[in-house]
């Protein structure tokens, strides 16, 4: 005696996997609440662009463009040279990327591929404890300890505040972030691809340099451009340590005092309610912090079109 085949039938319209209407509100109501923060954050970062060129508008519409181009930086005396700030932020940042880089990147090739798991426990950690270090710590670090040990005595005309020793204090500050995100990146490279090294008898410094760095050199550029952005941004290192607190003479003196973008909207904004000075000192700070936008922005992008053109897929 045969059994007839057991039918079920579907209701019809939704599936069953959609489950009770209760769970069906309940899960739209949690998106909608999802979309809505999403959404605020969007609306809040057009706010502060927003804003940002605004008042930079009204500061160009305040100035003579030919004050843009003066001796230095010196907003409450009517002086807004850019290119004091802008070249004061770009030699912090290479002298702090000229520290950063090797020692970063040394750092995530060892515990890449030579430190064992439990060395790696214990230096990450450090790592990252190093990252925590405020960076107005660094900043004093680099004007009692910095300057005197090691500037002034490798360079004897050394000013006591100067660029060289809030640039290797950045540097410092940078190191544990390239380390972290190129070590990332460098142990997401198959283990095959140092198999197949191996196998041809390649050394592990080799094989390190050779295969596996190549192989993450989108994720290891891409740790560079944050180290540059983070360079670019820092304020209190190098408001402490680089001198240019009231502003500051055109320089390309690293051994000397100096401002950057960061430092010199600190310094201005430093001390009351309202910056005093000439009437179009106060709107400067929010061309400068436009200005800082559009270099970090920049950075970004050249890093996406880098990193989506080099990476690999395994």
């Amino acid at each position: 005696m045969t059994q007839a085949p057991i039918t079920v039938s579907r209701p019809p319209g939704r599936p069953q996997l959609w489950g009770s209407a209760g769970r069906r509100h309940r899960e739209s109501a949690i998106g909608a609440v999802f979309f809505i923060a999403a959404a605020l954050s969007i609306v809040i970062s057009a706010a502060i662009v927003l804003s940002l060129v605004f008042e930079a508008a009204s500061f160009l519409a305040q100035i003579d463009l030919e004050q843009l181009r003066e001796i230095g930086w010196f907003p409450r005396r009517g002086l807004f040279d850019i290119g004091t700030v802008v070249v004061g932020s770009l030699i912090v940042t290479a002298i702090g990327m000229a520290v950063a880089t090797p020692v970063g990147l040394g750092s995530a090739i060892y515990l890449s591929e030579y430190a064992s798991p439990r060395t790696r426990r214990l230096i990450k950690p450090v790592l990252e404890i190093l990252a925590g270090i405020p960076s107005i710590v660094l900043g004093y670090f680099a004007l009692t300890v910095i300057n005197p040990q090691i500037v002034t005595q490798l360079f004897s005309g050394a000013d006591h505040f100067n660029l060289m020793a809030a640039g290797l204090a950045v540097g410092v500050l940078i190191i544990p972030l390239i380390a972290s995100v190129a070590e990332d990146a460098m142990r997401a490279v198959p283990r095959s691809l140092r198999e197949a090294s191996y196998g041809l008898g390649a050394r592990r410094i080799t094989t390190s340099v050779r295969v596996v760095f190549p192989a993450a050199i989108s994720g290891i550029v891409a740790a560079l451009i944050i180290g540059v952005s983070r360079g670019i941004g820092e304020t209190m290192v190098v408001a402490i340590a680089a001198g240019g607190t009231g502003g500051s003479l055109f320089t390309l003196d690293p051994l000397g005092p100096g401002q950057t973008v960061t430092a010199a909207m600190a310094s201005l904004a430093t001390g009351s309610d309202q910056v005093r000075g000439a009437s179009a000192a106060f709107p400067s700070l929010f061309f400068l912090g436009l200005l800082l936008f559009l270099i970090t922005l920049l950075l970004n992008m050249v890093g996406d079109v880098f990193v989506r053109r080099t990476r690999q897929r395994y």
